[in-house]
Protein backbone atom coordinates (compact mmCIF):
# COMPACT_ATOMS: atom_id res chain seq x y z
CA UNK A 1 0.00 0.00 0.00
CA UNK A 2 1.35 3.81 -0.66
CA UNK A 3 2.41 5.51 2.29
CA UNK A 4 0.24 8.17 0.78
CA UNK A 5 -3.00 6.12 1.04
CA UNK A 6 -2.10 4.57 4.31
CA UNK A 7 -2.02 8.20 5.75
CA UNK A 8 -5.04 9.11 4.20
CA UNK A 9 -7.14 6.54 5.39
CA UNK A 10 -5.28 6.69 8.91
CA UNK A 11 -6.66 9.59 9.43
CA UNK A 12 -10.01 9.11 8.12
CA UNK A 13 -10.63 6.41 10.60
CA UNK A 14 -9.56 8.83 13.05
CA UNK A 15 -11.47 11.47 11.68
CA UNK A 16 -14.76 9.17 12.06
CA UNK A 17 -13.29 7.96 15.49
CA UNK A 18 -13.51 11.21 16.85
CA UNK A 19 -16.28 12.04 15.61
CA UNK A 20 -18.18 9.35 16.88
CA UNK A 21 -17.37 10.59 20.14
CA UNK A 22 -18.36 14.22 19.63
CA UNK A 23 -21.34 13.95 17.75
CA UNK A 24 -24.46 14.52 19.96
CA UNK A 25 -26.98 12.68 17.80
CA UNK A 26 -27.14 8.91 18.01
CA UNK A 27 -27.64 7.69 14.52
CA UNK A 28 -24.95 10.20 12.99
CA UNK A 29 -22.79 8.71 15.46
CA UNK A 30 -23.43 5.58 14.04
CA UNK A 31 -23.03 6.07 10.77
CA UNK A 32 -19.57 7.40 11.94
CA UNK A 33 -18.76 4.22 13.30
CA UNK A 34 -19.61 3.27 9.91
CA UNK A 35 -17.37 5.12 8.02
CA UNK A 36 -14.52 4.19 10.52
CA UNK A 37 -15.39 0.50 9.97
CA UNK A 38 -15.25 0.90 6.09
CA UNK A 39 -11.69 3.33 6.54
CA UNK A 40 -10.18 0.46 8.55
CA UNK A 41 -10.96 -2.33 6.34
CA UNK A 42 -9.07 -0.19 3.93
CA UNK A 43 -6.20 -0.52 5.72
CA UNK A 44 -6.60 -4.59 5.79
CA UNK A 45 -7.44 -4.65 1.92
CA UNK A 46 -3.82 -2.08 1.51
CA UNK A 47 -2.22 -5.10 4.19
CA UNK A 48 -3.16 -7.79 1.50
CA UNK A 49 -5.21 -9.15 4.22
CA UNK A 50 -8.24 -8.93 2.25
CA UNK A 51 -10.28 -11.89 4.12
CA UNK A 52 -10.30 -10.10 6.92
CA UNK A 53 -11.04 -6.74 5.66
CA UNK A 54 -14.26 -8.28 3.84
CA UNK A 55 -15.45 -9.80 6.91
CA UNK A 56 -14.93 -6.39 8.55
CA UNK A 57 -17.40 -4.93 6.32
CA UNK A 58 -19.84 -8.05 6.73
CA UNK A 59 -19.63 -8.54 10.22
CA UNK A 60 -18.83 -5.29 11.67
CA UNK A 61 -20.67 -2.46 9.44
CA UNK A 62 -23.13 -5.17 8.69
CA UNK A 63 -24.22 -7.23 11.49
CA UNK A 64 -23.33 -5.30 14.39
CA UNK A 65 -24.40 -2.14 13.05
CA UNK A 66 -28.19 -3.16 12.37
CA UNK A 67 -27.68 -4.19 16.72
CA UNK A 68 -26.71 -0.84 17.25
CA UNK A 69 -29.32 0.98 14.90
CA UNK A 70 -31.59 -1.16 16.40
CA UNK A 71 -31.09 -0.27 20.04
CA UNK A 72 -31.06 3.61 18.92
CA UNK A 73 -34.45 3.28 17.52
CA UNK A 74 -35.70 1.54 19.97
CA UNK A 75 -34.56 3.03 22.86
CA UNK A 76 -35.18 6.20 21.02
CA UNK A 77 -32.67 8.68 21.82
CA UNK A 78 -32.52 12.05 21.12
CA UNK A 79 -29.83 14.44 20.45
CA UNK A 80 -27.92 15.39 23.95
CA UNK A 81 -27.74 18.69 24.79
CA UNK A 82 -24.63 20.53 25.34
CA UNK A 83 -22.65 20.28 28.98
CA UNK A 84 -21.19 23.30 30.13
CA UNK A 85 -17.44 22.27 30.82
CA UNK A 86 -15.11 23.23 33.99
CA UNK A 87 -12.07 24.91 33.13
CA UNK A 88 -10.34 23.37 35.67
CA UNK A 89 -11.27 19.83 33.95
CA UNK A 90 -10.77 20.95 30.77
CA UNK A 91 -6.86 22.25 31.48
CA UNK A 92 -6.54 18.84 33.36
CA UNK A 93 -7.88 16.29 30.45
CA UNK A 94 -5.28 17.91 28.48
CA UNK A 95 -2.23 17.98 30.46
CA UNK A 96 -3.29 13.95 30.59
CA UNK A 97 -3.63 13.38 27.02
CA UNK A 98 -0.60 15.58 26.80
CA UNK A 99 1.94 13.24 28.86
CA UNK A 100 0.09 10.49 27.35
CA UNK A 101 0.88 11.76 23.64
CA UNK A 102 4.72 12.46 25.07
CA UNK A 103 4.78 8.76 26.90
CA UNK A 104 3.47 7.43 23.56
CA UNK A 105 6.31 8.69 21.41
CA UNK A 106 9.08 8.60 24.07
CA UNK A 107 8.29 4.82 23.84
CA UNK A 108 7.63 4.61 19.70
CA UNK A 109 11.01 6.77 19.38
CA UNK A 110 13.05 4.19 21.97
CA UNK A 111 12.10 1.31 20.34
CA UNK A 112 14.75 0.43 18.07
CA UNK A 113 13.10 -2.57 16.28
CA UNK A 114 10.61 -0.34 15.13
CA UNK A 115 12.87 1.20 12.69
CA UNK A 116 14.21 -1.62 10.59
CA UNK A 117 12.03 -1.90 7.48
CA UNK A 118 9.24 -5.26 7.64
CA UNK A 119 10.25 -7.88 5.74
CA UNK A 120 8.44 -9.06 3.04
CA UNK A 121 5.68 -11.72 3.42
CA UNK A 122 6.04 -14.62 1.59
CA UNK A 123 3.88 -15.48 -1.40
CA UNK A 124 0.98 -17.79 -0.79
CA UNK A 125 0.37 -20.97 -2.91
CA UNK A 126 -3.44 -20.87 -2.47
CA UNK A 127 -5.17 -17.84 -2.58
CA UNK A 128 -7.17 -17.50 0.80
CA UNK A 129 -10.12 -15.10 -0.64
CA UNK A 130 -11.10 -17.35 -3.81
CA UNK A 131 -10.97 -20.33 -1.29
CA UNK A 132 -13.46 -18.98 1.05
CA UNK A 133 -15.18 -17.84 -1.61
CA UNK A 134 -16.19 -21.32 -3.38
CA UNK A 135 -16.05 -23.22 0.19
CA UNK A 136 -18.71 -20.39 1.40
CA UNK A 137 -20.86 -20.21 -1.56
CA UNK A 138 -20.90 -24.01 -2.34
CA UNK A 139 -20.90 -26.10 0.44
CA UNK A 140 -22.69 -22.86 2.66
CA UNK A 141 -24.53 -21.17 0.23
CA UNK A 142 -28.19 -21.66 2.06
CA UNK A 143 -26.58 -20.32 5.74
CA UNK A 144 -25.04 -17.79 4.15
CA UNK A 145 -28.00 -16.88 1.84
CA UNK A 146 -30.04 -17.11 5.61
CA UNK A 147 -27.92 -15.06 7.47
CA UNK A 148 -28.46 -12.23 4.92
CA UNK A 149 -32.40 -12.50 4.97
CA UNK A 150 -31.83 -12.38 9.18
CA UNK A 151 -30.23 -9.08 8.91
CA UNK A 152 -32.70 -7.71 6.31
CA UNK A 153 -35.57 -8.98 8.29
CA UNK A 154 -33.66 -7.07 11.26
CA UNK A 155 -33.19 -3.76 9.91
CA UNK A 156 -36.96 -3.92 8.88
CA UNK A 157 -38.60 -5.06 12.47
CA UNK A 158 -35.82 -2.00 13.57
CA UNK A 159 -38.21 0.24 11.41
CA UNK A 160 -41.39 -1.05 12.25
CA UNK A 161 -40.61 -1.17 16.22
CA UNK A 162 -39.31 1.96 16.22
CA UNK A 163 -42.21 3.84 13.72
CA UNK A 164 -44.62 6.15 15.99
CA UNK A 165 -48.28 6.14 15.59
CA UNK A 166 -49.48 10.03 14.38
CA UNK A 167 -52.39 10.88 16.58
Amino acid sequence: MSPILFWIFTALMLAFGISVVLNRDPVASALSLVASFLCLSALFVGLDAFFIGVIQILVYAGAVMVLFLFIIMLLDLKAEKRRHFNRLTLVGGGAVAAGFVFELLHVLNSFSMGKNPFPPLGVARLDDVRQVGITLFTQFNLPFQTVGVLVLVASVGVIVLSRRELK
